[in-house]
This record gives C-alpha cells, structure tokens and sequence, in this order.
C-alpha cells in the first residue's frame, strides 16, 4: 500500500512539474512549427550540464533531413566549403597530388603551373614537416593531411621535404594559391580512329574541358568517340546539359524534372553541338550516378549511342540549396529526374531507411545480376521506349546498359583478387617507381613514349611474385597462366600512373578492361 502511495505521489508530481512548466512557457503546448526551436532554448536554458547548442542543432537537423530521402542532406557551416569546392572544381592550397603511403605523405605529382611546383617541389618527395609540424609517422589520414594544405590564398607554408636518396630535409616555401580541380581525368586515342575520354565528376568547368578535349581528338583524327561516366557520382547539372548538348539536334529533349510542388520541366538541346553524327559509346558501371545517369539516359532514348556496362546506380532525385544565415545550407529534394523516354533515374528506396538504401548494390551482386550478364531480368523492371528506333529500355531504377558486361567470377581470378585486395600491385608498381623515377624518365622522356616502350621483362614479373609470397600470398600456377598478360599490364600501368600520371596509367591499362574492350568493339560495330 505504501509503494502505491508513493508511486502515486511520483506520478501527481511529474504531472504538475509539466504544468508548472507549460506554464512558465519553457514547452510547447502543442506541435507547431516552433517545436523544436522550444525543445532546444529548453535545453540551453535548463538542462543539467553545459550543451553544445550549436553541435546539438545541427545533429537535430540532420537526423530530420535524414529521415526525407537518401540524398537530402543538412551541411554544418564546417563542411560546407568542402562541399562547395567538389562542385566548382577549384581550391585553395599547395597544388599537389599525394597519397599515404606507409604513414607518410608521398608526392605522385605537383599540379602543372601550380605553387608546389614553381618552387621545385617534385613527384617522389615526402612530405615531412608543415612548418613546424612533424607530420609523417603520425597516423594522420588524408583529410588531416588536406586541412593541413590548404589555406587561403596568399597564405604561406613551409614544408620540409626528403628527397631520396638524400637524408637531410629539403625545405620550400609555397604561397598558396587557387588550385583547379580537373573533372576530365585524361583524354587520348585510343586506335588511330576511336578516341577516348574520361570524366570523373561534373564541376561548373567540366563542359569547357569536355570541349576542349574533344576539339584536340579532332585535330588527331577521332571518328569515333568512348565517353567514360564510370565511377563518376555526378555533380552539376548544368555541365552536363552542356555535354549532352554537344552530341544532339536541335529539341531532342535531354531530361525532365517534375515533384508535388515542382510542375514539369524540359531541357531541350539547342542544336549547336559539333559532334551531332560522332559514334558514340558510353561506359557506365554501378557507381555511374546522376548527373552520369541524366546523360546516359538522353544518349541511350535519343538512340544516340551505345551504352555498355552495368546497371547505373539510380541516383534520380533533384536538390536544391538553400543556404542559411550561420553558413550551413540544407540540399533539399524537390523533384525527380526523368529520361526522355519517362524512366525515373530514381531507384526504390524507404524514406529513413538509408542503410537498406546502401546495401543495394550487394543485393544486386547476391541475385547474379553484376555478374550473371542480364541486368535486365532483375524484379522491377519496366518497359519503355526509345524516341527514334523504338528499341526496348528498362525501368525500374538507374540506366539498363544496351550490352551488359559481368564480373568475372572464374576461378583463376581468386589469385587475382587476392593481390588486389592486398594492394600488392599498388605497392610493388609504387615501390618500383620511386626506386626507378629518374632512369625511367630519362629513358621515356614523354608518357607516350613509356607506353610504347617499357615492357615488364620475365625477371621484373618475377620479382613481384616473390614480393607477393612474402606478404602471404602463395603463387597460384594456374591463375598465373591465365592471366599473365593482364598482371604484367597492370603493373605496368601503375608504374605510369607513378612516374607520368593518367596518360602513364590509362592506354596501358585498359586494353585488359573488360568494359572497355567491349566499348572498343561496340564502337567498331556502329
């Protein structure tokens, strides 16, 4: 009876602390819009201990913007300038391309013109001190390493470099200054007749490369063109309109936009492209995302060209920016993106539920469809039409490729996974070429003379295997003899990438690429 009393007595109290503070004004008495401005003044003007108002905010609206759609994000005032960076496509820093190796900064190349290299920085230096800072050895990641780079404008920054095989530090001074951030990764031809391009993200400068890029292959004689959109996530809308526009007549429609408060919208092109009667083929993968997608799908309904490769993600949604006082901004969905045939680009997804949302593509791996070689047999699949030839597309989510090219899945591709999935290619081509940098660059002044003239000798190849045997994995005889060729491609390939960047990297490495040889031969077909 005495527990009931109390228990009582708890309950008419908590309901009379509540009144005495409705009362008060501190809760709110009903569900406007208000309500979590007033659950947050609460919480800095009474909770028990000192909160981060500002980080709490900003978790509050994430967690609501979260719960929308997967791509509707909330950006702390903290990222937004990187977020804004990714999209104009410049920065402000040293002008360096690094990447972590063994703990330390290791240069791979300075931006061509940029401040890194006017004051001699050079491919192969480890970054080790930033002014004063020791910075190798210290467990630092890449984003560390950047925060440490960049910097305003104008503003200046010692580094203190080891230059092998010398062991005292060298030490320059870079004023830092804007950086361009290039979206067409490299450009070339690839047989006397096809030319090759590849666009990693689409930035505000991305459609004056693309021009530029293409202006060049006409002056080396490209009658036929591969487009590669794989790996690339998207970006601005507007630039790649521009490219699309290059390649259609006059009204073809490029994309629609349409949402509940957004009425329809059509983008057509104009007419005035150069390249309106150029073979095309685009290469597109899992990881080919919106904007990637908007252009695939005008190319692919406009009967335009082929597209090869696999399923595109299903990024469809359309965001808008609303930048806000404290200098967050909230990307907000507004509408979908349509192809001109009427697929939304969009995937299904659950609203909140973005880990499902994420764990499309192993679902889509598990059922066979990455590597069975029909995309388009998966469930929800819907029918449509293109504008022209009237050949059957799919629905459903993402952009169906007209020839799908699977993983391989074969046994002898165990070793070979094995390997990659160690980084051992990465890492002997790397070693190699630190070790070898200056004899390679007096023998292969050019990156196309390294292309046609180094060749991964019997000794070289060997040297690897037993690399790799040290680091626990056992040779694969069989495995070897299948792939031998493609092994010693791509440990050539990332030796140039090395020494000579993407003109080292890509002619070399794409003649053992699936999707490109099938790119190749769709091409030679049209």
């Amino acid at each position: 009876m005495l527990a009931l009393f109390l228990m009582i007595g708890i309950l008419i109290g908590i309901r009379l602390n509540m009144y005495v503070a409705r009362k008060a004004g501190r809760l709110p008495m009903g569900t406007g819009k208000g309500k979590v401005e007033t659950v947050l003044h609460a919480i800095k003007d009474n909770y028990v201990d000192t909160v981060d108002i500002v980080r709490l905010t900003d978790v509050s609206l994430q967690a609501m913007v979260a719960q929308l759609d997967p791509h509707s994000v909330y950006i702390p005032a903290s990222d937004f300038l990187k977020a804004e960076e990714e999209i104009e496509g410049n920065f402000e820093g040293i002008g360096v391309q690094f990447r972590m190796i063994e703990d330390t900064v290791v240069v791979i190349m300075p931006v061509a013109g940029g401040p890194s290299e006017r004051v001699g920085v050079l491919p192969g230096d480890r970054i080790i001190k930033v002014d004063t800072a020791d910075i190798a050895g210290k467990g630092l990641g890449t984003e560390a390493v950047m925060k440490r780079l960049k910097g305003p404008r104008g503003s200046e920054v010692r580094l203190g470099l080891l230059r092998r095989p010398a062991s005292e530090l060298v030490y320059v001074t870079v004023e830092r200054d804007v950086i361009p951030s290039y979206s067409v990764d490299v450009h070339f031809m690839a047989d006397p007749a096809v030319g090759y391009v590849k666009v990693s993200k689409f930035t505000r400068t991305t459609g004056e490369e693309f021009q530029a890029a293409l202006d060049d292959l006409k002056t080396q004689g490209m009658k036929g063109l591969i487009v590669d959109l794989r790996a690339n996530g998207g970006g601005l809308l507007n630039s790649c309109i521009e490219m699309a526009d290059m390649f259609l007549e006059k009204g073809d429609l490029i994309v629609y936009t349409e949402g509940e408060h957004r009425a329809r919208t059509r983008i057509k092109a104009t007419g005035r492209g150069q390249y309106r009667d150029l073979p095309l083929v685009v290469l597109v993968d899992e990881w080919s995302a919106s904007a990637s997608e908007i252009f695939a799908g005008a190319m692919q309904d406009n009967d335009r060209a082929r597209i090869v490769g696999r399923r595109t993600f299903g990024k469809g949604l359309v965001q808008e920016q609303m930048d806000l006082v404290d200098g967050s901004a909230v990307r907000l969905t507004v509408a979908r993106y349509h192809t001109p045939s009427g697929r939304s680009i969009q995937k299904p997804y659950t609203a909140g539920d973005n880990e499902d949302y994420e764990a499309d593509l192993l679902r889509r791996y598990a059922s066979g469809e990455m590597t069975g070689g029909d995309s388009t047999r998966h469930g929800d699949t819907i029918s449509y039409y293109t504008l022209k030839e009237h050949r059957v597309v799919y629905g459903g989510g993402g952009i169906m490729p007209d020839v799908n090219v699977p993983y391989r899945t074969s046994d002898t591709y165990v070793y070979w996974n094995e390997l990659s999935r160690k980084g051992l290619f990465f890492q002997f081509s790397f070693d190699y070429a630190d070790k070898h940098r200056e004899a390679l660059q007096s023998r292969y002044p050019t990156a196309a003379d390294f292309v046609a003239g180094f060749n991964m000798d019997a000794d070289l190849f060997e040297e690897f295997l037993r690399y790799a045997e040290k680091r626990g994995v056992k040779r694969d005889l069989k495995s070897i003899a299948a792939n031998r060729d493609k092994m010693q491609q791509t440990l050539k390939a990332y030796i140039g990438r090395d020494v000579y960047d993407d003109l080292g990297f890509y002619p070399v490495y794409l003649p053992t690429d699936d999707d490109y040889r099938t790119a190749m031969k769709a091409l030679h077909t049209m």
